[in-house]
């Protein structure tokens, strides 16, 4: 039988329940991130920089495992209740369905194939290509103009054309920029496809505006390595507009197509199609696998 508590250990208990031993706060890490910064810095400057940053680095470190070492500095810091009332509209608790067979529920449940994002990617490449050739139109007066923007990306002649040579049919270009447009294209695709699964309420929203702007912002940092002449002559609003007409067309096209559910629990021979003896019932037999 377990002995009764003791006046002490009583007002102690109580005590710890209204309040949590946290870590102390420390201002060695700065100093250590700092001396490793002078360290460096000090390469490019001068070797009495590089001096000061390993002695401060030196502090840093003794200080920063005395604060742990013999014994943690800690605070105690109050705890205080809040209590929140949860809520909801909804009368009937939503259930994910889940089949029977299935250990526990992987999610997403069901998934799309993926010929469903190749098809999207290729409809979104002829939303995006009808504007970026209506962009070329518009201010050039010439489709071929965004077609060889795109090819200077592998084709290296492109950089030394001229402006009126960007306007003229270019059969390398053409083939160079249709390769490029399908493979990026059917990869984003697929990402949708992947991804839309995921955001079940408002999928459009990902696939039409949030994906194409990040994609849209990441090219803005990287372009004029990837494409310098590109960089030079995109106009930014007709791009970012091509993006979001894509994100829309491959979304409603990949939302179209029927799912398929996902089958993570399963042995990876399953999965992978692989005819595994004890698992895959044989040619002609209707058992069940194993």
């Amino acid at each position: 039988m377990a002995a009764p508590l003791s006046a002490e250990q009583s007002k102690q208990s109580t005590q710890a329940l209204h309040e949590i031993e946290l870590p102390a706060s420390s201002a060695w890490p700065l100093v250590l991130a700092f001396g490793f910064a002078l360290l460096f810095a000090g390469l490019l400057t001068s070797a009495s920089v590089s001096v000061l940053g390993a002695v401060l680095a030196l502090a840093g470190c003794v200080g920063w495992f005395r604060e742990v070492l013999p014994h943690e500095h800690e605070e105690v810091v109050p705890v205080v209740p809040d209590d929140v009332p949860v809520t909801t509209e909804r009368h009937v608790v939503e259930r994910i369905p889940v089949a029977e067979e299935l250990v526990r529920a992987w999610l997403p449940i069901k998934t799309y194939p993926v010929s469903a994002g190749i098809k999207g990617g290729l409809a979104g490449s002829v939303a995006m290509a009808v504007l970026a050739c209506a962009y070329g139109l518009l201010k050039t007066g010439s489709i071929w103009y965004p077609i060889k923007l795109l090819a200077a990306t592998v084709y290296a002649r492109s950089f030394h054309v001229s402006p009126a040579e960007l306007n003229s049919f270019h059969a390398v270009s053409f083939v160079l920029a249709v390769i490029l447009h399908g493979i990026g294209s059917i990869l984003v695709g697929l990402l949708y496809g992947a991804m839309l699964p995921m955001v079940p309420r408002h999928p459009i929203l990902l696939g039409g505006l949030i994906a194409p702007v990040l994609w849209s912002g990441l090219l803005y940092s990287i372009l004029g390595i990837l494409n310098p002449l590109l960089a030079k002559h995109i106009d930014w609003f007709w791009f970012t507009a091509s993006q979001v007409a894509f994100g829309i067309v491959a979304g409603m096209v990949v939302m179209r197509q029927s799912q398929v559910p996902t089958h993570e629990n399963l042995p990876f021979a399953l999965r992978a199609g692989i005819e595994a003896p004890g698992m895959v019932p044989p040619r002609g037999s209707g058992d069940k696998p194993s």
